[in-house]
């Protein structure tokens, strides 16, 4: 880093030890850190004609004093002083609240600038700045900072104004100047200035282009760095799988595949050939058949002489992958066995021998399957089912059961491309975007609390026909803090309403994994006709039979966990339905359930979803692997992340970017990332 703006902020005049302190606090150390810490919002103090503001937007305008100003008192000491202002063609009233001391500033015919809201309907500014004289506001926009402790936006303002002054100069350029001429973007110190001290709009755009490329160019340059580094050092297993023997087996299947799995298959068989490693992951909405794409890939590993092993996050999801695998498999001579913590004791230790001397194939199972006790002779594919469900440890714990096996992940949960590109940068990504032939579209409902009675009755219409239904509740338990059903008050209700003619279950997240196994196997067999349930059933859990849900509060939950929810139901062959019970206050909540009410498309939702909610929410605040950046959005800068990753991975390939003095700078923030190094991002 520069020397000079690696000095402490404490060189700047006005900043001591109490307000080095705060600024620490804010990640703000060095010259560097207080140029770069860039304002959130910019106060617009353009003057505009009046007919051009919108109803209730902050505004801006410059006129005379026309009336004497007004002031009352009311409530103790709250005041409200009036006036009228002419601004151009239109005579105004502003008003300012609890600012008295204005009413001796103000003359007759006086000329003044006033900043404040605007009511289009009563032709009203309501102020609150005022400046005497005409608008000598030093830019249009002044930026505004996120602070803490005693720190003012005007202090702030000038510790920045004074640290460009004097140290402005030494600001270097961090991009190469092909990419600067290629975009036609400003410079660095051009660009700092511009953020912080904007001339107009335009020139705030162009500096808000120019760092949005350099972040997305220097986060996919870390994510392609280690993506070349893990291909250059997890050299692979070539396997030569039978081709004529999977080519048969693909053709036993009792469907054909769509067009979408025969790309994937493609694309997993060729990463399987080839020297490297495969990292893919696969995704594909509910329904869209991974499952047969995983068994393909199994299928051709053993054809090859190696192993598999596929990772589910639940028992009752690994039973299921087990059943489906061996009916696809068995009869091809490939022996598949499941391993999960309820299997103990002979059987537990004969699955294990078998699996070790290399008479077992397929292993499938749980996080059983990352115990020390088991011991793969051969492995070569290790597939991991909804991997976001599993820490980086557990995924890494497994794949080194074997010497550097194939990878693929798998979800069932449409990430938007940006988000994928982002978050999995360093796999490759394959999507599965099309639906098997036959299967019928879940019509979705949404209704009102206050029709809840005809839902129960459309509910028990399908219990007659022999179905079942799910019914989602946001919450365990009461709480006083939300006003939402929860699933143990619905479970007590539906018990009642039902009693004597259907059994209603009850799951939710507190139950031990085998109180939560009793309840979904009781669900499927048919024992119980009504399961009731927080989102725990979102994931992987197959009942044909069951062909409605309703989902209580809907507006409480995100796009993309409804449609998950939705995709528990539509898994036979007849109708299904959907009704999502909600009376959402904010635009955003109609705006959620009008969107499901219309599309099944997990890819259109997931977007959708990205867009109202953010991507911080769109995986929880738990979920790391999403960058923050200061600048970019993700989302709405969605083209300049495609371009820095294009521009990032052909870099990385390239013998200039690695030796040319022009990509110094990059080059040494990716030193800096450790990835070179083979350090794993955070």
């Amino acid at each position: 880093m520069n020397q000079y703006l690696n000095q402490s902020v404490t060189v700047i005049k006005g900043i001591g030890e109490e307000t080095a302190e705060t600024l620490a606090e804010m990640k703000i150390v060095t010259i560097q850190d207080l140029l770069e810490y860039f304002p959130y919002r910019y106060e617009d103090y353009r003057l505009r004609d009046l007919a051009e503001v919108d109803h209730e937007e902050k505004v801006t305008v410059e006129g005379k004093v026309h009336s004497e100003p007004s002031l009352a008192y009311y409530g103790g000491k709250k005041s409200k002083l009036t006036f009228r202002l002419l601004v151009g063609r239109y005579l105004i009233k502003v008003v300012f609240f609890n600012q008295p001391y204005l009413k001796k500033k103000l003359a007759m015919n006086e000329t003044i600038t006033v900043t404040g809201k605007w009511d289009v309907h009563r032709q009203t500014i309501t102020a609150n700045e005022l400046q005497l004289g005409f608008n000598t506001k030093q830019h249009d926009f002044e930026p505004v900072y996120s602070l803490k402790g005693r720190l003012t936006t005007k202090g702030m303002r000038k510790f920045i104004r004074l640290a460009f002054q004097q140290f402005g100069h030494f600001i270097e350029e961090t991009l190469p100047v092909t990419m600067l001429q290629k975009y036609r973007l400003q410079g660095r110190r051009e660009a700092i200035r511009a953020m912080h001290f904007p001339q107009n709009q335009e020139d705030l755009k162009q500096a808000r282009r120019r760092f949005v490329y350099e972040e997305f160019l220097l986060f996919q340059l870390k994510m392609q760095g280690l993506r070349k580094f893990e291909r250059e050092h997890s050299p692979g297993i070539n396997q030569n799988f039978h081709l004529k023997s999977v080519e048969r087996f693909i053709s036993s299947l009792p469907f054909p595949l769509t067009n979408a799995q025969k790309r994937v298959v493609n694309e997993i068989l060729t990463d399987m050939r080839s020297p490297y490693r495969m990292n893919r992951l696969l995704q594909g909405d509910v329904g869209s058949g991974k499952t047969v794409v995983a068994g393909i890939g199994l299928y051709a590993s053993v054809t090859a002489g190696f192993q598999g092993a596929l990772m589910a996050p639940t028992e009752i999801l690994a039973e299921q992958h087990a059943a489906g695998l061996k009916q696809l498999l068995e009869p091809f001579s490939v022996r598949c066995e499941l391993l999960t913590s309820s299997i103990k004791g002979k059987r537990r230790g004969e699955i294990l021998e078998e699996l070790a001397n290399g008479n077992v194939d397929i292993l499938i199972g749980t996080h059983a399957l990352i115990q020390d006790e088991v011991s793969f002779k051969r492995l070569g594919l290790v597939i991991t089912d909804e991997q976001h469900r599993f820490g980086v440890a557990q995924r890494r714990i497994l794949r080194e059961k074997g010497e550097n096996p194939d990878v693929l992940f798998m979800t069932a949960t449409p990430i938007p491309r940006t988000l994928a590109i982002t978050v999995f940068g360093e796999m490759d990504v394959s999507i599965i975007d099309e639906m098997p032939a036959g299967r019928k579209t879940i019509e979705t409902y949404w209704a009102k609390p206050e029709m809840l009675e005809r839902v129960l009755a459309f509910v028990e219409k399908e219990l007659v026909k022999g179905h079942q239904a799910y019914v989602i509740c946001p919450l365990i338990e009461e709480s006083d803090k939300l006003d939402v059903q929860n699933a143990i008050d619905v479970h007590a209700a539906l018990s009642q309403y039902f009693q004597h003619r259907y059994r209603v279950g009850l799951m939710h997240g507190r139950l031990n994994s085998e109180e939560k196994d009793s309840v979904m196997k009781a669900f499927s067999t048919n024992e119980v006709q009504v399961l009731v349930s927080t989102t725990v059933v979102e994931v992987g859990v197959n009942v044909p039979n069951a062909t409605i849900m309703v989902v209580y509060d809907a507006e409480r939950f995100g796009l993309s966990q409804l449609h998950q929810l939705r995709g528990r139901v539509g898994r036979g062959s007849d109708q299904s339905y959907c009704i999502l019970l909600a009376s959402p206050k904010s635009e955003e909540g109609q705006e959620r359930m009008r969107i499901m009410t219309e599309t099944n498309d997990g890819f259109v939702l997931s977007e959708k979803d990205l867009e109202l909610r953010g991507p911080g929410d769109f995986f929880g605040k738990k979920q790391s692997g999403i960058p923050e950046f200061k600048v970019a959005d993700m989302v709405h800068d969605y083209r300049a992340l495609e371009t820095a990753r294009n521009d990032a991975a052909i870099l990385i390939q390239s013998q200039y970017f690695w030796s040319s003095p022009e990509y110094g700078f990059l080059r040494k923030r990716l030193e800096e990332s450790g990835i070179l190094a083979g350090e794993k991002l955070d």
